[in-house]
């Protein structure tokens, strides 16, 4: 089996190769580099902080005395009295907190109690085996069935002597069934080890999830995930770059890391209000902030969510790699053809058409791709 730490150079090393060298610009005609006359160095002066502030640096910067004190010259300067009243205080009051408070305070219609927020999704399933050598596991939704399905591929993984695996968190609906979250959790983390805590700091009772397993995996762990990975996997997301180095590859998650507590209001509309969160080992909370990728890369959640549903017919496989160009063999002179002239033949006739829509392509799973490929070579030298 593959196993593999991550040394600070070889991390590095890793990030820069990821990265790609396209990243860096190239030197101008005027830089020092391409000039035989020496220029000196002049040392910049430290920016000044901006002269005008935000409204938010403002507001922030009001003490009790001046908050108190803008209620009372509204109350008696403002033009229009009646945006002024109790209840436009209040109704302001509260659509400020839950602007500050982001996801931790919503609030519903009568119907959504229980509910959570609709999100196109399958939730299937799906694993593949990518470039001989990588296993691909899109987990869809954290249930039982889905673990079992997980559980069943990563024993074929295992006789297969899988040198790497990707998760893919990016097609997982939201969820704060956290103990099943931490069910997928174990088979990837230490044994004995805590997986993180659900904090509930008003009630002091703290709920830590730890393995009680032996990890189904050790090898080299990378982990996709976007705006759409939110609660229970990105606690699995945390965990496996906590435990295993694992690299976060494609956006950053939602920080929604939470359990929600509905509460009904008068009007039987529906107060949904955080009142814990989930936290990492090493003491991080991933609400509201979430869990940052180690590479960034962009990716329209339409495409992602068209590549998904194609890819239970062709698999994700015509997503990562090109098509090879054809070439010139033994069994076409044999057969009186030419596979390259073909192609051209072909590739004219496509440019008399009207342009068509570019092929869907996966850059974050590319770019997982780039990663083991990288570290392969590396292992080799």
């Amino acid at each position: 089996m593959f196993r593999f730490t991550w040394p600070a150079g070889i991390a590095l090393w890793v990030l820069m190769v990821a990265n790609g060298f396209a990243q860096s610009p190239a030197p101008s005609a005027a830089s020092p580099a391409a000039s035989s006359i020496p220029t000196p160095t002049k040392s910049s002066p430290t920016p000044s902080p901006s002269a005008t502030p935000t409204t938010e640096e403002l507001i922030n910067s009001l003490g009790a005395a001046d908050l108190q004190a803008v209620i009372t010259l509204l109350k008696n300067n403002f033009t229009n009295p009646d945006a002024i009243t109790e209840t436009e205080l209040n109704r302001a009051t509260i659509e400020g907190l839950m602007i500050r408070l982001s996801h931790g305070v919503m609030l519903l219609p009568p119907e959504s109690r229980g509910e959570a927020a609709p999100r196109e999704s399958s939730g299937a399933f799906y694993s593949e085996i990518l470039d001989g050598h990588a296993g691909y596991l899109r987990l869809g939704a954290f249930t039982t069935a889905n673990l079992q399905a997980m559980d069943k591929k990563l024993g074929e993984f295992s006789g297969k002597k899988m040198d790497a695996l990707i998760i893919d968190l990016r097609d997982s609906p939201p969820t704060n069934d956290f103990a099943t979250a931490a069910e997928f959790a174990k088979r990837f983390c230490p044994k004995g080890k805590p997986l993180f805590t659900l904090r509930k700091p008003a009630a002091r009772q703290d709920r830590v999830f730890s393995s009680d397993r032996e990890p189904a995996f050790q090898g080299l762990i990378m982990v996709l995930a976007d705006g759409d990975t939110a609660g229970g996997p990105e606690t699995l997301a945390g965990a496996l770059r906590f435990y295993n180095k694992a690299l976060i590859i494609g956006q950053p998650t939602a920080g929604r890391a939470v359990e929600d507590s509905d509460l009904q209001l008068p009007s039987g509309k529906v107060l949904r209000v955080a009142v814990a969160e989930a936290v990492l080992p090493e003491g991080r909370p991933l609400f509201p902030d979430g869990v940052k990728p180690d590479l960034p890369v962009e990716m329209s959640m339409a495409d992602k969510r068209q590549i998904f549903q194609l890819s239970v017919q062709k698999g994700m496989a015509p997503f990562v790699y090109e098509t090879e160009r054809p070439h010139l063999n033994e069994a076409a002179l044999l057969a009186g053809t030419n596979p390259e002239l073909d192609a051209a033949e072909a590739a004219q006739e496509r440019r008399r058409r009207p342009p068509e829509k570019p092929a869907a392509h996966d850059p974050v799973l590319q770019r997982a791709i780039d990663v083991v490929t990288s570290l392969e070579i590396y292992q080799k030298r």
